[in-house]
């Protein structure tokens, strides 16, 4: 098993980008992880500076976010203290940064790179389990490149963040629509 991990960073679960049911999506995840001790975890991680076009400041639709080194944009300190498997919590090799150029809005995670320059999408296998923030934004834009890539995707549905509830639940439905697995 493969489980994409979208976004959990401070600025969308308590931050300047706030997300419903962020909290507890965390949890769920680090539930979720410690119960598939032999799945193998992807982080994904917004990194932007402070020139980034999405910012309101810029011209862009977002407040500030997720600006490289900052506390906004370190993923949520129970991913490294609370998942049993060290091989399974975050680290160089398995965050991977999206949004690092100043000119381009990045939802999706599928070409995100870790620090060793590796893309997400090539190093990801055929089915893929996605949880994380947001729902209509991150999440949504990862779940259909995968989708588009010709992988099989399941969305755990309790392990999400969301901008607006109404919409995570229309974004859920149009993924099914699209083909993934609502779980």
């Amino acid at each position: 098993m493969e489980i994409l991990v979208v976004d959990c960073q401070y600025d969308f679960i308590d931050g300047t980008l706030a997300c419903g049911h962020s909290e507890e999506a965390v949890k769920n995840i680090i539930a979720f992880i410690n119960a598939n001790p032999s799945a193998k975890i992807y982080y994904s991680a917004d990194n932007h500076s402070i020139r980034h076009c999405s910012y309101i400041p810029n011209g862009g639709t977002w407040p500030v976010h997720c600006q490289a080194g900052t506390h906004g944009a370190e993923l949520h300190e129970s991913f490294f203290s609370d998942i049993i498997s060290p091989s399974q919590r975050p680290n160089d090799s398995t965050i991977y940064y999206k949004g690092e150029n100043d000119s381009v809005e990045e939802y999706s995670a599928f070409e995100a790179k870790n620090k060793a320059g590796k893309k997400l999408c090539d190093v990801l296998g055929d089915e893929v389990t996605v949880t994380g923030i947001a729902t209509e934004f991150c999440v949504r834009e990862s779940v259909l490149a995968l989708l588009n890539s010709g992988r099989k995707v399941t969305v755990k549905a309790d392990m999400l963040g969301w901008v607006d509830e109404s919409n995570h639940k229309k974004t859920l439905s149009e993924l099914t629509e699209k083909g993934a697995i609502i779980a």
